[in-house]
């Protein structure tokens, strides 16, 4: 079965509320990867049909701090499954609703994987990327993966040598 990026693709928006920001007025980086994972699983179970569970983030720059009162707005879209697992690309942006500027934050990719209801691995419905840029993104799904693995064997291996 395939199923095309956009049959994935979310987006979630989010006020930044006091309760939310460090003493500079700032969105707390750990609520934006809250958001972000939520709002990466549900485009992850939307691909899947699927509960899924979280296998890995990608590296998280904050590029651009996010202020008391803007709109978080996270985009998060299917960019390849694999046999059980599923890559999908994060855009975060911050819109300030007064003037209607919108930057984009950070970027991200995040990695789940579909499981049955005794938490099992199941395989998932391949992507058919349509766009040139899904194409891009779906080639380079292989070589960020291989990343992944790699670094997850080495920090293995790290932790069994102490």
């Amino acid at each position: 079965m395939m199923k095309t990026v956009n049959a994935s693709r979310i987006t979630m928006n989010e006020l930044v509320m006091p309760n939310e920001t460090n003493p500079l007025g700032n969105l707390m980086g750990g609520q934006l990867l809250k958001w972000m994972d939520i709002c990466s699983a549900i485009a992850a179970q939307k691909h899947s049909n699927r509960t899924v569970v979280t296998v890995a983030v990608d590296s998280v720059e904050f590029k651009s701090a996010i202020k008391l009162g803007e709109v978080v707005i996270i985009e998060g879209e299917v960019t390849r499954a694999f046999t059980t697992s599923m890559e999908v690309h994060m855009q975060v942006w911050a819109e300030n609703l007064r003037t209607g500027s919108r930057r984009l934050c950070t970027t991200s990719f995040y990695t789940f994987v579909a499981v049955d209801a005794d938490g099992n691995p199941v395989p998932v419905p391949q992507i058919q990327p349509e766009t040139e840029y899904e194409k891009f993104q779906f080639e380079a799904a292989v070589e960020r993966r291989k990343m992944r693995l790699e670094m997850a064997k080495k920090t293995e291996e790290a932790m069994l040598k102490r």
